[in-house]
């Protein structure tokens, strides 16, 4: 075993034009999330709860899109969901469409361990977690100020998308112009705000057991009752012997790829390793999408890929390596 290793991320497909203080608070939250999963690795924890410990710690702060933060639907309410996945027996559990549960993860952890399914979404995913009796929150507790002003923004558009996808030629349908070399702009109005779409954490522990999870507040001005990739098992996270995945990006791509169980597969069918497995999925199972992901193998390695112009992430290892960035 090459010793413990974590990565987290906050998103993939960042706004050029971020603030450079937004881009510091985002560096310091993942900082401080590694910081406290690198505390749970050295104390010997496994890595099933060491990811969720992270993945909850980013959806109590509501600078990215998961918990308290989450973007909201088109009726301006908040749908999250997560899944989490422990690699050595391939457990897993997945929760769609909450609205008053605090922390997903956590009740997709539950959704592993106390009851006989795997997923469970909407009303019955809400009466489990009264069943369990994990905290619950009123619906506006979840809604900031920001994002109420990004969803007036994305019906102006008439767009669930407003960052890196929306092309500049395709700028019109939305009766918006922008100059050349300019930030895209919606009726005159610059884009200052990002969606980053997803947290998420892989980890391995020093016996190389992996785990993974995800959690997100989905699509701005998604439809009510849409399902993306990230508490599918495969698409969005994906743990196993050899290594953990969680992605982040354009749900749909994702879905289609099976992006997270690809990594594995090629590291396993293929024989490569865990960036070759990444760099070989990112370029090859996207096919026009546009996404990334983070993973770390049980020998200790760490690793991420992504084809959007930046992606919120960090990385540690026993040996001492650290690194937080956002940028290619």
């Amino acid at each position: 075993m090459g010793g413990w290793a974590i990565a987290v991320h906050g998103g993939a497909g960042v706004d050029p034009n971020l603030p450079r203080e937004r881009q510091e608070e985002a560096k310091k939250l993942l900082t401080r999330c590694l910081q406290i999963g690198i505390s749970a690795l050295r104390s010997n924890l496994p890595a099933i709860d060491v990811v969720e410990l992270v993945v909850r710690e980013l959806e109590t702060d509501p600078l990215f899109n998961s918990g308290r933060g989450s973007a909201l639907t088109e009726n301006g309410t908040v749908e999250m969901e997560a899944s989490i996945m422990d690699g050595p027996k391939r457990r897993c559990g997945a929760v769609s469409g909450l609205t008053t549960v605090k922390n997903p993860v956590s009740l997709a952890r539950l959704v592993m361990e106390k009851s006989p399914h795997s997923y469970l979404a909407f009303s019955g995913a809400e009466e489990f977690a009264r069943q369990q009796g994990v905290e619950l929150v009123d619906n506006d507790y979840f809604i900031t100020e920001e994002n109420v002003g990004m969803l007036k923004l994305a019906k102006e558009a008439n767009s669930i998308l407003f960052d890196y996808r929306i092309p500049a030629a395709g700028l019109e349908s939305c009766s918006v112009g922008a100059a050349a070399n300019s930030p895209l702009v919606m009726n005159g109005l610059p884009i200052s705000v990002y969606a980053p779409e997803t947290v998420g954490c892989v980890a391995v522990d020093r016996e190389g057991r992996c785990a993974a999870a995800t959690s997100t507040g989905g699509l701005m001005n998604k439809k009510t009752g849409r399902i993306g990739d990230s508490p599918l098992i495969g698409s969005g996270t994906y743990a196993g012997d050899l290594c953990g995945i969680s992605c982040t990006g354009e749900g749909e791509a994702i879905i289609r790829g099976t992006l997270a169980r690809d990594v594995a597969a090629v590291m396993e069918y293929k024989g490569l390793g865990l960036q070759e497995a990444v760099d070989f999925v990112v370029k090859e199972r996207l096919d026009e999408g546009r996404a990334g992901l983070i993973a770390v193998s049980r020998d200790g390695e760490v690793a991420c890929g992504f084809n959007t112009n930046g992606m919120f992430r960090g990385f540690a290892t026993e040996d001492g390596f650290m690194e937080v960035g956002i940028w290619e």
